[in-house]
């Protein structure tokens, strides 16, 4: 029998699973048990028809191109489309050679963790971040120190505490990690004001920012500033990641990395020993699907129809949760994030009596804080269940905590 133990690195030895796919996995096939586990768009929404079209177009199109090894920074044609879509979407300039096409924005992640942080940097995060960035910075040996949040996300004042404290003892700081809009796991968005403060304690503290924006497309509310990090740098000191896997459908596994000239090229470096590039044929899927106006089409349409899902969430949250249950109001994205004010209440403890007695799941919240905390938090997704199933997930999320 080979002991197979002593050949793996320490990173194998030492990663662990990811608490969301392992549940997901966990409950596939429970069909007795609602889910707000996953953070998945709800599939009735992905244009089928329209992908199949501009797949097959893709191929007749562009011929042996579409199905060739391509460039590892990503298809010109897609760089500069995508140069054009931020433009008029979000106001953000970024020369196609500034732009890194990546496997979904999962591999953003990776690829700024390998090409920034060595073993003991340290990492600014909000405090609870996203797990799997949170799992990416880990990994690469990252020390996270997590900034406090409140309904308007990061405080920016207790972030120059930290930061202060941070390079009182010698320490510094890597970058800061943030999800500005629709913010994951806690669904709370920063506020203009933040914004500025956050680039201006950048330039002050000389330490960059890494903006995770996968959800700033789809938002709720009127009158509410959403303008992304990147297109307010004066400094050039913002790394923004976006994705296309909220907007148009996550297994084309297509996203982006924007960064300064010479970031960009060390990024396109790394990613070349990571998979040589993203998969050529997606990447044209994508690029039509743009240029033809069904990635805005689709922003169009998912708006609205996640903004009903919300307000039947919260609507149910009011009817049925108990005064000492808190949770966010998202104006983006696609999770509430909830606390339950109850002595001893431990959602991680919890979780499988929720599935197996109660059959509902959502995901404990201790893993997305970095500092050991969150115990009585759970995120819960809204995007994926029906609305029928919404009022009588939440239902059931309220007879556990009242019960347990």
């Amino acid at each position: 029998m080979v002991d197979y133990g002593k050949y793996y690195s320490s990173l194998a030895n030492n990663i662990r699973a990811s608490d969301i796919r392992e549940l997901l996995a966990l409950i596939k096939h429970r069909r007795d048990v609602i889910s707000f586990a996953g953070g998945i768009p709800d599939p009735k929404l992905f244009p089928k028809s329209e992908l199949a079209d501009i797949s097959r177009e893709a191929i007749l199109k562009y011929g042996d191109e579409a199905l060739q090894y391509s460039e590892t920074k990503g298809l010109i044609e897609l760089r500069e489309t995508l140069s054009d879509f931020m433009r008029r979407m979000k106001g953000i300039s970024a020369d196609p050679e500034d732009i890194v096409v990546t496997t979904g924005s999962q591999q953003a992640l990776d690829i700024v963790a390998r090409s920034m942080i060595d073993p003991g940097d340290i990492v600014v995060t909000e405090n609870p971040s996203y797990l799997a960035a949170i799992g990416a910075f880990k990994a690469a040996g990252a020390r996270l120190v997590g900034v406090e949040m409140d309904d308007n996300g990061m405080d920016t004042f207790k972030l120059e505490e930290k930061l202060k404290s941070i390079y009182s003892t010698g320490g510094r700081v890597k970058f800061i990690y943030t999800i500005p809009v629709g913010h994951n796991p806690a669904g709370t968005t920063l506020s203009y004001d933040r914004r500025k403060h956050l680039l201006e304690i950048a330039e002050k503290y000389d330490v960059l920012v890494v903006e995770d924006d996968p959800y700033s497309y789809i938002t709720y509310e009127n009158g509410v500033d959403t303008t992304p990090l990147k297109a307010l740098d004066r400094y050039d000191r913002v790394i923004y990641l976006s994705t296309m896997s909220k907007i148009l459908a996550p297994g084309l596994r297509i996203g982006w990395i924007v960064a300064p000239r010479e970031v960009a090229r060390k990024f396109e470096l790394v990613k070349q020993y990571l998979d040589l590039h993203s998969p050529t044929l997606t990447q044209f899927i994508v690029l039509e699907a743009i240029k033809k106006g069904l990635v805005e089409r689709m922003i169009k349409v998912a708006t609205p129809y996640y903004k009903s899902k919300r307000d039947a969430m919260l609507s149910a949250m009011e009817d049925y949760f108990p005064d000492y249950v808190s949770y966010t109001r998202p104006i983006g994205g696609l999770f509430i994030f909830a606390r339950v004010e109850k002595e001893g209440f431990n959602t991680t403890k919890l979780l499988e009596v929720a599935i197996n007695k109660y059959k509902v799941a959502y995901v404990p919240g201790a893993g997305f804080f970095v500092d050991g905390s969150g115990y009585n938090t759970m995120r819960i997704n809204f995007s994926y269940p029906t609305h029928d199933e919404i009022y009588e997930g939440v239902r059931r999320l309220a007879q556990l905590v009242k019960s347990e």
